[in-house]
């Protein structure tokens, strides 16, 4: 068994984040399926606020619109 994990997120998030996701990713994939550690593949992209929309809306140009950063 080599479960395999995909996550898509937008960037912004640090190193140390991203290396937390995947041990957390890891470690709850081994024990919810009883899978080898070292069986467990996780692959994390980062995807710019621009490439990323609802609604015909990107996360940037809604963030624009509400003034968050």
């Amino acid at each position: 068994m080599m479960p395999f994990i995909e996550v898509t997120l937008t960037e912004g998030r640090t190193p140390e984040q991203i290396r937390t996701l995947i041990s957390a990713l890891t470690k709850a994939a081994g024990e919810s399926v009883d899978a080898p550690l070292a069986s467990v593949r996780i692959v994390v992209r980062e995807v710019p606020e621009t490439h990323w929309a609802a609604g015909d809306v990107t996360i940037a140009e809604r963030k624009q619109r509400e003034g968050t950063p």
